[in-house]
């Protein structure tokens, strides 16, 4: 499993220090996948969530999950409560890369190396489509 270093959470600055240290066969990878992210939305900025990198508007939306070593992986999320009379989300989804987990959840598997980069308009979509419910 990769190591990954403890920064307390407070923007960009923590992100970069984060992946600073962070020892990750994906992390030129997860390195994309940030500059994909921000580039989806000027309301979108950083965070260090669950000991990982995070992106949030006005409230925390999706954080790369650090345990696949082969693939990068997003955990996209409303939070840590499930929001009561919630309906069903509809997020376009253009390259099938969605696996919803519950109402609220989705793991979006974007690969590695040019099939990740591939993926980027793809997964710009997606976290437009998903900021519209913070």
């Amino acid at each position: 499993m990769a190591k990954s270093p403890q920064v307390p959470s407070d923007g960009t600055a923590s992100v970069d220090a984060f992946m600073a240290a962070l020892q990750h066969p994906l992390k030129a990878d997860i390195e994309v996948v940030r500059r994909t992210i921000l580039g989806a939305s000027p309301a979108i900025t950083e965070e260090i969530k669950w000991n990982a990198p995070g992106f949030r508007t006005i409230e925390s939306f999706a954080t790369v999950n650090l345990r696949s070593a082969d693939q990068v992986q997003l955990i996209f999320h409303l939070g840590a409560k499930v929001r009561p009379g919630l309906k069903p989300m509809k997020i376009a989804d253009p390259a099938g890369l969605m696996k919803w987990l519950g109402k609220d959840r989705a793991m979006v598997t974007l690969g590695a190396g040019k099939t990740l980069k591939a993926h980027g308009p793809a997964l710009q979509a997606i976290v437009r489509g998903w900021i519209t419910f913070l």
